[in-house]
């Protein structure tokens, strides 16, 4: 069994065995069905984790967990231990895995789920088995890309989402920065947008992805975003975005004209999602990271200790390194 599947169930006997919280209450705070977290309770007894005391999980880190999520009002936070000797790939492999498992554990029949798109979803979508799920629909909050690896497109990750949990999807067939804010208009309120428009309004569930600083060193940008777009987004403070809208550091947008070019959901209406999840790691993604987290955006996040530390150091925390 992975590492982290046996953290996930050490979590859950803690809950159970050392707090006390009856199933009901550890379905309620993290938000796995009632019926999963019994028989996540009988796997931990029959892997050997609960014998005498739990194994294979880190009091320090929960507890560090814990605060964060209550901080910063998270349904749901699923921290990484960073170790001294882990590559790169290992630690994206262990932070997949844990958005994989959370993710699924918010999609149920009837959900409506959108996605935007990015490398960290893609590797989500990647972690994710099949599932005999019933009336889910996928649809993309965000238009594609001009230049990106075809697994990274939107359409790619709810097509293969909608595959594995033997639903439906919609495609996106815009780009998702315009030229100029007529386009962007024209095909927002177009008849071929109605039923995105209306989808965008209705999700019960969004992945979204958190961007560091948008700036002309990634090729990325440099195809959608023109000079005056970066001078603007540095001129107004952008520490980051999401769903390809720049943010400020306290998370709210920036850059009218870019705002208005963009073909993507709208913040408010991101913040209407009841579960919203992200992916997002590394410490050049930590202002990003606060900056989302202070407005809100999502309800559930994935990411490694290191970058959350990193997160409390710019939000002037002054419990990171003395009561956790």
């Amino acid at each position: 069994m992975k590492q982290e599947k046996r953290r996930q169930l050490a979590k859950i006997a803690y809950l159970y065995y050392e707090e006390g919280k009856s199933q009901a209450e550890i379905a309620a705070e993290t938000g796995i069905y009632r019926t999963t977290v019994s028989r996540m309770l009988t796997k931990a007894k029959s892997e050997g984790i609960v014998k005498i005391e739990i194994q294979d999980f880190d009091r320090r880190l929960y507890r560090l967990e814990k605060y964060v999520q209550e901080k910063y009002g998270l349904k749901g936070l699923e921290l990484v231990e960073n170790s001294t000797d882990e590559d790169q790939l290992d630690l994206e492999n262990r932070l997949a895995q844990a958005a994989a498992d959370m993710l699924t554990n918010l999609i149920d029949d009837g959900k409506k789920v959108g996605f935007s798109w990015g490398r960290s979803l893609s590797l989500i979508v990647d972690k994710i088995g099949n599932h005999r799920m019933k009336g889910v629909k996928f649809v993309p909050i965000a238009g594609g890309p001009s230049h990106i690896h075809a697994r990274y497109h939107v359409n790619t990750l709810i097509y293969d989402m909608a595959n594995k949990f033997r639903g439906e999807c919609s495609f996106i067939n815009a780009t998702i920065i315009q030229e100029n804010q007529e386009l962007a208009q024209g095909i927002l309120s177009s008849k071929y947008f109605e039923e995105l428009r209306a989808d965008w309004k209705d999700l019960d569930v969004a992945a979204i992805g958190i961007g560091g600083r948008v700036d002309e060193k990634n090729r990325q940008w440099l195809d959608m975003l023109t000079t005056a777009d970066f001078q603007a987004l540095s001129d107004e403070g952008a520490v980051g975005e999401t769903c390809c809208r720049g943010l400020n550091q306290y998370g709210q947008a920036i850059v009218e004209d870019l705002q208005k070019r963009t073909i993507a959901i709208s913040l408010d209406d991101l913040k209407e999602v009841p579960d919203t999840i992200a992916l997002a790691y590394g410490e050049e993604k930590a202002q990003a990271i606060l900056a989302v987290l202070r407005a809100g955006y999502i309800h559930h996040l994935v990411t490694d200790e290191r970058t959350i530390v990193k997160v409390l150091e710019l939000d002037n925390d002054v419990h990171v390194h003395t009561n956790l």
